[in-house]
C-alpha cells in the first residue's frame, strides 16, 4: 500500500482545501436558517412564481420554511458542486499525472504490476472522497446541532449518501478517462462534471428531456424527490453504479496495455 500513502499525501493539500471550503459554506448555510427561517414564506411565493427556474432546482417542491426544504437547495447545491468537481479532479489526473510529471519510467521499473498500480490509486481516489463525505456529514449533523434544530437524520443522511454516490459515479468516469490522457487534463474533469449538472437542470425544466435523468448522476440527487419519497432512486442508483464500475473497467483494460512514455 506504498502507492497508497504516497497518493495521499500528494493530494493532501488539495484535499484539505476542498474539504474545509465545502464544510464551511454548508455550515455557515445552516447558521443563517434561524434567521431567514421567518422570512422563508414570502421566499416560497416569490420562487413559485419563477417558472422554468424554479422547476429545475426543484424548489416548486420544496419548502424553504423547513430546514430539509432549506438543506436540500442551499447546501443541496454547494456539496453537489463542490463534490463533484473535486471528486472529478481526483480521478481525472491520477493516471495521466505520471507521464505529465516524467514520474512514469520510474514507478514502472518498480517490481510492481500495472494493475496493483492502478488498485492502489484507485483505492486513494475513494479513501480521499470517502474521508471527505464523512467530515462533512459531520460537520452538517454538528451545525444542524448548534441552531438548536431537530436533526432530520433520515433525509439528511439520504441526500449525503446521495452525493458520495454520485462523487463516486463521476470519479469512476474520470477514473476512466484518466487512462486515455497523456498530461492530465483539469478542464476535462470539471467539464465532465459541469457537463453533468447542466443536464440534469435541462431534464428538470424540458419533459422530453426527462431521459437525461438515467445519464446524469445528478439525477437521483434531486433534493425533493428524497425528502418527499423518503428514499433514493434505485434504478437511477444502480444505473450510475454500473456507469461508474465501466469506468473503472475501461481504465484497467486501457492503462494495462498503453504504450506509457
Amino acid at each position: 500500500m506504498t502507492l497508497v500513502k504516497h497518493e495521499l499525501r500528494q493530494g493532501k493539500t488539495s484535499f484539505l482545501i476542498w474539504t474545509i471550503s465545502i464544510g464551511f459554506l454548508m455550515a455557515i448555510c445552516i447558521f443563517l436558517f434561524p434567521e431567514m427561517k421567518g422570512q422563508m414564506e414570502s421566499v416560497n411565493d416569490v420562487f413559485a412564481s419563477m417558472g422554468s427556474f424554479t422547476e429545475a432546482f426543484g424548489m416548486d417542491r420544496l419548502n424553504f420554511g423547513t430546514l430539509t426544504g432549506f438543506y436540500a437547495v442551499e447546501c443541496g447545491n454547494i456539496l453537489g458542486l463542490g463534490g463533484a468537481f473535486y471528486a472529478a479532479l481526483c480521478a481525472v489526473t491520477v493516471l495521466s499525472k505520471e507521464e505529465k510529471d516524467k514520474t512514469a519510467e520510474f514507478l514502472l521499473t518498480h517490481p510492481v504490476s500495472r494493475k496493483r498500480i492502478i488498485t492502489e490509486k484507485l483505492i486513494a481516489v475513494l479513501i480521499q472522497i470517502t474521508a471527505m463525505n464523512l467530515i462533512i456529514y459531520a460537520l452538517s449533523v454538528g451545525s444542524i446541532f448548534a441552531i438548536g434544530e431537530d436533526i432530520p437524520w433520515k433525509e439528511i443522511s439520504l441526500m449525503n449518501l446521495a452525493y458520495y454516490i454520485l462523487q463516486l459515479e463521476l470519479a469512476g468516469i474520470c477514473f476512466g478517462v484518466s487512462a486515455f490522457l497523456r498530461k492530465g487534463s483539469i478542464g476535462a474533469g470539471l467539464g465532465i462534471a459541469t457537463m453533468m449538472y447542466f443536464l440534469n437542470l435541462v431534464a428538470n425544466i424540458a419533459d422530453v428531456a426527462d431521459f437525461l435523468k438515467y445519464i446524469t448522476p445528478f439525477g437521483y440527487c434531486e433534493g425533493a424527490d428524497i425528502v418527499s419519497d423518503g428514499s433514493l432512486d434505485g434504478t437511477l442508483v444502480a444505473i450510475g453504479a454500473v456507469i461508474g464500475i465501466v469506468g473503472i473497467i475501461i481504465a484497467f483494460v486501457k492503462y494495462t496495455k498503453k504504450d506509457i512514455h
